[in-house]
């Protein structure tokens, strides 16, 4: 017969002191994140200095200061943020006597692991939310447009402030940090790994370049048989909007178009697009190949940088993206 049925009481006692110690050790690399109005944040001392927290939840560039888990409250300078994939970078101003999380592997995960988030908003103390894994699965791309290596989606509760917390293991290990924005429906993380590459970018060159195209798309089916037997697909990507003067429209792209492969590959959702723009430097050109008034052709489309503050919107379109939690 198991412990756990022999002496359920003492087990669960076991495993409430053993969270307890992961909240402690994970404690210790925690920060509060003074960089918007009223309400702090939440940020992790990833190494040598550097806070790791989520981009959305960092609102001004300057002025910023960081409470420790001694209570004092230093200033600190943003390095760079990206808010496509939700990470921003600070750099603590002066040295300090600071632990460095213990970094996991979001791989060792699986649905119903035990796992904390582990939040600091002033001098207080850590605060802390309980949950389990509810699913892991492979790469996947966010509304925002960030491309993650794995989905790691929790029940953790993530409060007002919990943005940036470290998704914390029973041994007190840090997975990654958790962002409300990504998904509306679960606390999501984003993977070690994914941080790791971020943050390499953001100390070289303070942002993450990434592909543009200042187009419009939507999934479009043709509707009628003989147009998708003659192009053997169901249909295409549908440009519906182009910025002015952005890569697409510079090329010749027209609204109106439909798209159907991008450098050879079929696209049939905005996202296979995204993809092969992950790919491709700003710079580069790309082949499209199109379907312009029932003719398919092909056009040469030289990519573009995306504007920096294109991730403030979720980088679609020109209205407003969707809020952020946390």
């Amino acid at each position: 017969m198991s412990a756990f049925s022999d002496s359920p009481s003492l087990t669960l006692a076991a495993v409430s002191d053993q969270l307890a110690l992961a909240v402690e050790q994970a404690a210790h690399s925690v920060v509060a994140v003074h960089a918007r109005e009223r309400l702090a944040s939440t940020g992790v001392h990833w190494r040598d200095g550097l806070i790791v927290t989520t981009a959305a939840t960092v609102r001004r560039d300057s002025g910023i200061e960081v409470t420790l888990p001694s209570g004092e409250r230093v200033s600190a300078t943003l390095v760079g943020r990206d808010m496509t994939s939700d990470v921003a970078l600070l750099r603590l101003d002066g040295a300090h006597a600071l632990a460095p999380a213990t970094i996991g592997n979001a791989a060792t995960l699986r649905p119903g692991h035990l796992v904390l988030a582990v939040a600091r908003l002033d001098a207080s103390g850590p605060r802390v939310s309980f949950g389990a894994v509810s699913s892991v699965g492979g790469p996947w791309r966010s509304w925002k447009g960030g491309e993650y290596t794995r989905r790691v989606q929790s029940g953790l509760q993530l409060y007002p402030g919990f943005g940036g917390t470290p998704l914390v293991d029973a041994h007190g290990h840090v997975h990654g940090i958790n962002s409300g924005g990504l998904s509306q429906q679960f606390a999501t993380t984003i993977p070690a790994e994914n941080v790791e590459r971020v943050i390499a970018q953001l100390q070289a060159t303070g942002y993450v370049p990434r592909g543009w195209l200042g187009a419009a798309m939507q999934a479009a089916r043709f509707p009628d048989a003989h147009t998708r037997d003659a192009l053997g697909r169901d249909g295409g990507l549908l440009i519906v909007g182009l910025a002015d003067g952005g890569p697409a429209a510079r090329s010749g792209l027209l609204v109106g178009d439909i798209v159907l492969s991008v450098d050879g590959t079929d696209v049939h959702e905005p996202h296979d697009v995204l993809d092969a723009l992950e790919r491709t430097a700003p710079g580069r050109t790309v082949t499209f190949e199109l379907l312009r008034g029932g003719v398919r052709t092909t056009h040469t489309v030289t990519v573009g940088e995306r504007p920096r503050d294109a991730g403030r919107t979720g980088g679609r379109g020109r209205g407003p993206g969707r809020g952020s939690r946390g």
